[in-house]
């Protein structure tokens, strides 16, 4: 920390963007080297699942995948078959939030049974989650398709696969990764290739219309807690990354009280879905640290106590944010004065007003933010710090979280 900073803090004064940035140019480290490729062809805007007829080759055996059956009350289902008529197409529906092991593991025997050589993802996060699943476990040679998870066993191949997204949140449209629980073993990992990015991903903000307000609220929780992970961890002299992070941030904040106060304007969806994109496509984490401490923990939340994904981000980050406060500080002081505009505080009082803004911000879009609005005790989390002392897991951008902390 240099001395400038050290002075800052123990005189208790308060500290001004300036000195923020100049302890950065002086102290940051350099960006990481990366690779950046991503071969998803998005087809963005109203009306554009009609263009599934000229995404989808003729030739192909079609299995489309869905869930509960939101889509055939939503217009999503007509919409999509009238695109495929004239296309070879078979149906796996039944798929859950969180998708199960198990579920995926009969779809993938039907596949296998019909020929199957094209997936198509209509649904959410989830549906597309397990659909890259399926598609990596029909080609698996090895002998237990878990073993991609629990063992991170490579993936050579994959069967191809597109999506019509009608949520956003998990930014797996324009990705390679995917989550899977398993329920016999109330575990919840992911998995990475680049087999699985979507050849396409058609995202029409005005098919998110009537999704219901809790599925909005895990979205924007979702979506901005991504964008947290990847940048609230250390300085490498990235300010571009930064921008496009604290972009998102803004965007969502400004959005988010608007969708709930009119589910059916198309420009605030529009953005919505946008963003849900741009915070797990990869463009942001280019050359900078990340950290998925908060994720990997709400995992196990939703594993063994069956939160929703977004409900567990919403608990959990705040409080890797306050027990990280002193690896992170620089990062939460941008934070909280490119975001949230906080001025004239001193240094830990900058670092507290930036964890409140948060927590108030969940709670505004009506998420709760602490375990005990969800009857999770104390035993309950010692559980799960069993579970990555187990795996010989440690979290974080410094991977220094381990059952202790």
């Amino acid at each position: 920390m240099s001395k400038l900073l050290r002075n800052l803090i123990r005189k208790n004064l308060k500290i001004s963007e300036s000195d923020i940035d100049r302890k950065n140019r002086k102290e940051r480290e350099t960006m990481l080297n990366f690779v950046y490729h991503n071969p998803v062809k998005v087809v963005f805007g109203r009306g554009t699942i009609a263009k599934l007829a000229n995404l989808v080759k003729m030739d192909q055996k079609i299995m489309m995948t869905y869930g509960g059956g939101s889509i055939r009350q939503n217009g999503v289902y007509n919409q999509v078959m009238d695109a495929l008529k004239g296309h070879s197409v078979i149906e796996f529906s039944g798929i859950e939030p969180n998708p199960r092991y198990e579920t995926c593991m009969k779809a993938v025997e039907k596949a296998k049974t019909e020929g199957v050589n094209f997936l198509l993802s209509v649904g959410g996060g989830s549906v597309l989650d397990a659909t890259k699943f399926i598609a990596a476990a029909i080609r698996y040679e090895g002998e237990d398709p878990w073993d991609i998870f629990g063992k991170r066993m490579p993936i050579t191949s994959a069967v191809p696969l597109g999506c019509v997204m009608t949520l956003p949140a998990t930014g797996s449209e324009m990705n390679s990764i995917a989550v899977i629980s398993r329920e016999s073993t109330l575990e919840k990992l992911p998995f990475s290739s680049k087999h699985i990015f979507p050849q396409f991903s058609i995202l029409d903000p005005e098919i998110t219309f009537s999704l219901p307000r809790r599925q909005v609220t895990n979205g924007i929780v979702d979506t901005f807690v991504h964008v947290l992970e990847q940048y609230l961890t250390y300085n490498v002299n990235a300010p571009l990354q930064d921008r496009q992070a604290e972009a998102i941030l803004l965007t969502l904040i400004e959005e988010a009280p608007k969708v709930l106060e009119d589910p059916k304007d198309y420009d605030v969806r529009a953005n919505l879905v946008w963003c849900a994109t741009h915070g797990l496509n990869g463009l942001i984490a280019c050359g900078v640290p990340q950290d998925w401490a908060t994720h990997m923990i709400g995992h196990e939340l939703t594993a063994l106590y069956g939160l929703d994904h977004g409900q567990s981000l919403a608990i959990v980050l705040p409080a890797v944010l306050q027990h990280q406060r002193k690896q992170k500080g620089l990062k939460l002081v941008q934070y909280a004065q490119h975001v949230w505009k906080i001025k004239g505080l001193d240094y830990d009082e900058t670092i507290d007003a930036a964890i409140t803004q948060t927590v108030e911000f969940f709670r505004s879009v009506g998420m709760p933010t602490r375990l005990s609005d969800y009857n999770i005790t104390l035993s309950d989390c010692r559980t799960v710090a069993e579970r990555f002392e187990q795996r010989g897991t440690k979290l974080g951008e410094h991977r220094a979280i381990g059952k202790q902390e």
